[in-house]
């Protein structure tokens, strides 16, 4: 039995027995309430695993400062506002132990983007179509009716920001963190990441998406306290 901590947010479906496994899902939250998660129970209807945690990492986690070995988030922060990722990442390095690993994987805006540029020299009229369908950016359809409102309320499959490498590996920076790099499935030297990344996570027709690692410090300036968004 391991004495680390390994935290995993944004974890959906996709829970790790090793692992500390966080969603922010409005559905999760309306499962864990006592009566209600009784129903969806008695009705066959409950959705997340009992190991899912309801927590929000740009609010900060249940999680103590530097007690965590690993954070590990896939296709999260595309899905949280551009402040609010600055807050996830912070709130990612206040619980990591000094030397603790940070793994990240984000759709890739760059190929993206340079897909778009090629089909639109190629007077491809689908072009612009093909960009917003696959960087999930925008609505095709609006919801409607009460099913349609609600699943748009309960869900969170739109992307609210994209990222590149320069981009985020700034972001990281700016939240403290050091030795960052490119990463690729099973290549961090700790055997617990093996139980949470999944490789079709790290690609997408067949393009590599943005996946990086990031290493708290051993001896770093504290900037460890938990920030919430600017949401005006």
């Amino acid at each position: 039995m391991t004495d680390k901590i390994f935290v995993q947010y944004g974890c959906g479906l996709s829970t790790a027995p090793s692992w500390m496994n966080f969603d922010v899902s409005p559905r999760l939250r309306i499962e864990r309430l006592p009566a209600v998660g009784r129903l969806f129970d008695m009705m066959g209807k409950k959705l997340y695993p009992d190991e899912v945690i309801y927590g929000d990492i740009v609010s900060g986690l249940p999680i103590a400062d530097r007690s965590a070995d690993a954070v590990f988030c896939s296709h999260v922060l595309e899905h949280i506002d551009r402040r609010g990722v600055e807050s996830a990442l912070r709130n990612s390095f206040r619980i990591l132990k000094s030397g603790g690993i940070f793994r990240l994987i984000v759709p890739d805006l760059k190929w993206r983007a340079e897909r778009l540029l090629e089909d639109i020299a190629a007077n491809d009229t689908h072009a612009a179509d093909r960009f917003m369908q696959s960087s999930c950016l925008g609505e095709e359809t609006r919801a409607q009716g009460v099913s349609g409102l609600a699943r748009a309320a309960l869900g969170n499959s739109q992307h609210r920001w994209m990222y590149d490498k320069a981009t985020m590996i700034r972001l990281l920076n700016e939240a403290g963190f050091v030795e960052i790099r490119e990463c690729a499935m099973g290549d961090s030297g700790e055997p617990a990441f093996d139980e949470v990344e999944q490789h079709d996570r790290f690609y997408d027709e067949g393009h590599k998406e943005l996946a990086l690692q990031a290493i708290r410090p051993y001896a770093d300036v504290d900037k460890s306290q938990s920030v919430s968004p600017n949401r005006k």
